[in-house]
């Protein structure tokens, strides 16, 4: 049956090398059944029932990427979203969760219209690179302002907006040392580095008495607090368009550079740079975007932690399958989840924020037109606390530094329809 749905031996792999990988897969992304829903209950969404909503949104999409696909590649919902998800749409916007999910349900319906029509690549090819690296990095950057928000390093202050705050606190000290512990296992290659780094943090802070221990296994908390839960109608409102939008928008680049990523790593290309079964790949990632927001959790994405799965070997669906069904098991341990405090996973946030700055390296620094616009991006991101408005600020700068330096056959219409849609925006909604 296996050999039948996977094709095992057409890929040259087996039904051990397959669940290995899956496991690995798993290990290393593990870490958000914690990280989601304590990010997510700043939206005051409740966190047991978001850690049911974030195991089976995880396995729902693995389980597409699967049977449709046939890819070992795995999905979860995606870091960067839900913080934007909690601290500025719910947060900063003040919208109600209800609407949140709402917004991440219409952004997947558009997902798969545009994946279903040829609509995605000409979007995808339309965005300078340097843009493109720049979102990453500037996603990476907010999430390390939010992660030194967490442990308690970064605090406001009514002089100079922030400072730090008292770096002896016990908070603070374990942030750190679980922050460096994380990268010196991921450093040595160690399986789950970063949710061992979590876990060690958390049972330190048990031992010491600062942390109550809720248990480690139990019965899946109830997912019915957040299923279908989403206000379709409160996310018209048309101030929301940008959140949607935002949405949609990091999405598509998220899940396109992931999958590209992925399968050069695999040697799944063809000769000629195209994927096979692209199509059903599409379909997938856009399809567990919907479903994520279903079941109650923020945008469902494509992990690049699927690479270490596929290094050891993974090369069919069968991959994704395990991952999804680990994530099924991991719903039994709801009481470890909520004994894990905020400053054991902001270590885990800062370190994705680190791999994903990397993205800075990839601009045209030689090129001030391209290097400005990249710039702005990024630090728009966590100095206005929004991606979207990063998303903004690094259009309308882009095509207006390519319009004062005379530079317009560098402004695809695409590009140039968007920033003129973000002008106007702030001038009739502000």
């Amino acid at each position: 049956m296996l050999e039948q749905l996977f094709k095992l031996g057409e890929n040259e792999t087996n039904v051990r090398t397959e669940v290995v990988a899956g496991l690995t897969t798993f290990l290393t992304m593990a870490y958000i059944i914690f990280v989601n829903p304590d990010i997510l209950k700043a939206a005051g969404m409740p966190f047991g029932a978001v850690f049911a909503a974030t195991c089976v949104a995880a396995a729902i999409g693995c389980f597409l990427m699967a049977f449709l696909a046939n890819y070992p590649i795995a999905l979860a919902p995606g870091m960067g979203l839900n913080a934007y998800f909690a601290f500025t749409v719910v947060g900063g916007m003040k919208f109600s969760w209800q609407v949140a999910l709402g917004c991440v349900f219409l952004s997947g319906v558009l997902f798969f219209i545009i994946s279903v029509l040829p609509i995605r690549e000409w979007i995808v090819n339309a965005i300078p690179r340097s843009l493109k690296m720049a979102i990453a990095a500037g996603i990476g950057l907010f999430l390390a302002l939010i992660a030194l928000k967490n442990a308690g390093i970064v605090v406001d202050h009514p002089a100079t907006l922030l400072t730090h705050g008292d770096l002896t606190s016990f908070p603070v000290v374990m942030a750190t040392l679980g922050f460096v512990l994380i990268v010196a296992l991921e450093y040595r290659r160690i399986m789950g580095g970063v949710i061992i780094g979590i876990l060690v943090v958390t049972i330190v802070a048990i031992a010491v008495g600062k942390q109550k221990f809720a248990g480690i296994f139990a019965m899946p908390p109830s997912i019915a607090p957040v299923f279908l839960q989403m206000d379709l109608v409160g996310a018209f409102h048309v101030g929301l368009l940008t959140v949607v939008f935002a949405f949609l928008f990091v999405d598509l680049f998220d899940n396109t550079g992931t999958l590209i990523a992925l399968a050069h790593r695999g040697g799944f290309m063809r000769p000629d740079g195209t994927v096979p079964r692209l199509h059903r790949v599409l379909i997938a990632d856009s399809g567990a975007a919907m479903v994520g927001a279903a079941v109650g959790t923020s945008t469902t994405t494509s992990y690049i932690e699927s690479a270490s799965g596929i290094n050891a070997g993974g090369r069919t669906g069968l991959t994704a399958a395990v991952v999804g069904v680990l994530f099924l098991l991991a719903l039994f341990v709801a009481p470890l989840a909520g004994s894990i405090p905020s400053y054991a996973t902001a270590p885990a946030l800062l370190y994705v924020s680190c791999l994903m700055a990397r993205g800075l390296t990839e601009i045209e620094w030689d090129d001030i037109t391209e290097a400005a616009p990249a710039v702005i991006t990024a630090l728009a991101m966590p100095f206005t606390f929004s991606i979207a408005e990063g998303i903004a600020f690094g259009f309308i700068s882009y095509a207006g530094i390519k319009v004062a330096t005379g530079r317009f056959g560098d402004i695809h219409p695409a590009v140039g329809i968007l920033a003129v849609l973000f002008v106007t925006k702030y001038v009739i909604i502000g």
